[in-house]
């Protein structure tokens, strides 16, 4: 049986996938479906103490698209060690760099994936 604070996480994660940025929004379009090298991205997912945007566990990828709010975030620095120990990467966006030109957005996870 789950504990409380994971069904709170799995409930807040659950209404941050029913309103995305627009940032987010864009790379959903770009990674659903297998769209993007035949691969399964998970949307505001739930991970250890942590959401994360996006995640392709095949790949060990995590996705971030980013506000004016991560900019110097030691909280993400932490974030980012906790993940990087248990093997996974992690691609930050800004989410004005995804609006502006998502095709190199897109091609940028492709070398990732590609080169892993």
């Amino acid at each position: 049986m789950a504990d409380q604070g994971s069904d709170r996480m799995r409930a807040f994660a659950r209404s941050m996938r029913k309103a995305p940025t627009k940032a987010e929004n864009m790379l959903r379009q770009m990674l659903r479906g297998r769209k993007l090298e035949g691969l399964k991205f998970k949307r505001q997912e739930p991970m250890g103490p942590y959401i994360v945007d996006f995640v392709c566990h095949e790949k060990k990828l995590i996705i971030e698209a980013d506000g004016g709010q991560h900019s110097e975030s030691r909280s993400d620095v932490e974030r980012d060690r906790y993940f990087e120990a248990r093997g996974y990467r992690i691609l930050r966006f800004w989410n004005d760099e995804i609006e502006r030109n998502s095709d190199a957005a897109a091609q940028h996870i492709i070398k990732v994936v590609t080169d892993a």
